[in-house]
């Protein structure tokens, strides 16, 4: 079928999707069907290739520093901006970039992709850069167990034709390298001081706190973190910034996107500008979201796995805020919620929880009662829990930590109250 006619009836159905107020990744779905090829053509076309960022948390927050740090540099970036992140995803965001012949005016493209997804994209369109950041006990019954979901990046990382970059301090994300022959490799990692503060997964699960890659050379080093002003060295330079994004995962994640744009830049990079963007990025769609309803700020903290929850519950602090968790099982979020239990609450006992919701409010109340932390009320029902949580604390700011489709499900309702990016009400 000709790309004109492909391109046609996938803006059709794209259209017709968003008046129907969703369904954002059904015109991907429709496109890749009548032309599987429809996104390597388009692609094939970017003069400086495509990104592939990957792993299991972080993705859609860094891949957006990716995007506006280039941006920053003159670049013109395509990327699946909604966070979708299957392949029908990348489709969709296409059918919004492309003009009328199917003809993409971007230099480079970077796309965040799920670690199963990203498996089969690079197995047709075999990236240029990709960044490896993490391999967290996350989803497994999804995934299997932790070793395969570092065999999938693995794959993702051999088929890069220029430049890896990968996470020195997680130490299945640094085995990779071993397996690479052609690739070039650069690092991104912490001073010894900041370890402790981002865990890696086997930190987490092993007795031996001793782990530590720190002989490998760091392309970018995080070195110092004061709140939220970040120091990150490298070619024996520093690079100190006031920072937007909040959640201290984000910062070092920012060490991740730093070495990207390093690696795609090259001699062209302009430090100033570097500097200038990176204080200006905002965290992604619930990520550390922050809205504003009926004048008071909520913000919404996604949720995934243990140490995600972890440094989210350590990144805020619970004093004056209400708070709010909403935890749900489904395909998306991962259906074992057994992970909950390796996370420590204790920090929410003083301020206690509002409200417990989502398809698994029990549980999550259960877990909270073991750490003595108080509730005040279980609903699973997340559209009336919204509404209580809101109408009893008018007057207060609000935090609400949430599994993925329960974030999605909360934005769609806080829609209703104030505008959403991304959401059409």
């Amino acid at each position: 079928m000709p790309k004109k006619l492909v391109t046609i009836i996938g803006k059709a159905v794209k259209s017709a999707a968003r008046l129907r107020g969703g369904g954002s990744a059904l015109p991907g779905m429709v496109v890749e069907h009548i032309d599987p090829n429809f996104i390597k053509q388009t692609l094939s076309t970017l003069p400086l290739g495509t990104v592939i960022v990957s792993g299991t948390n972080g993705k859609t927050t860094t891949t957006k520093m990716v995007v506006e740090l280039l941006e920053g540099q003159g670049l013109k970036v395509f990327t699946n901006r909604t966070g979708s992140n299957f392949t029908r995803g990348v489709a969709a965001a296409l059918l919004g970039d492309i003009n009328i012949n199917g003809q993409l005016k971007a230099d480079i493209a970077v796309l965040e992709l799920d670690e199963a997804h990203a498996v089969h994209f690079v197995d047709k369109i075999p990236p240029r850069y990709c960044l490896i950041l993490n391999v967290m006990r996350d989803q497994l019954d999804r995934f299997g167990e932790i070793d395969h979901t570092a065999k999938l990046l693995e794959h993702v990382a051999q088929k890069t034709s220029d430049t890896v970059v990968l996470n020195r301090e997680d130490p299945l994300v640094a085995a990779i390298a071993s397996k690479l022959s052609r690739q070039n490799i650069r690092y991104f990692g912490l001073s010894p001081e900041l370890v402790d503060i981002f865990p890696s997964d086997e930190r987490l699960h092993t007795e031996n706190k001793d782990i530590s890659n720190n002989q490998l050379p760091t392309d970018v080093l995080l070195s110092r973190l004061v709140n939220q002003t970040a120091t990150f060295e490298f070619d024996n330079q520093s690079l100190t910034a006031d920072l937007e994004i909040n959640g201290i995962y984000n910062i070092f994640n920012a060490a991740a996107a730093l070495s990207l744009v390093r690696a795609v830049m090259g001699d062209k990079l302009n430090l100033s500008k570097l500097t200038s963007s990176l204080e200006k990025i905002t965290p992604a769609f619930g990520r550390g979201e922050t809205i504003v309803v009926g004048g008071q700020k909520l913000e919404l903290i996604l949720v995934k796995n243990p140490s995600g929850f972890r440094l989210g519950l350590k990144s805020f602090d619970p004093s004056d805020y209400k708070t709010m968790i909403a935890i749900n099982d489904n395909y998306a979020d991962g259906r074992d919620m057994s992970w909950l239990w390796d996370v420590d609450f204790t920090s929410l006992g003083a301020t206690g929880v509002d409200i417990v919701t989502g398809i698994r409010a029990y549980d999550m109340a259960l877990r909270l009662q073991y750490d003595k932390v108080p509730f005040r009320e279980v609903n699973p029902d997340i559209k009336k829990a919204v509404k209580k949580f809101i109408d009893y604390n008018k007057n207060s700011p609000k935090r609400i930590y949430c599994t993925y489709t329960a974030m999605l499900s909360i934005r769609r309702l806080l829609s209703k109250y104030t505008k959403i990016e991304g959401v059409i009400s």
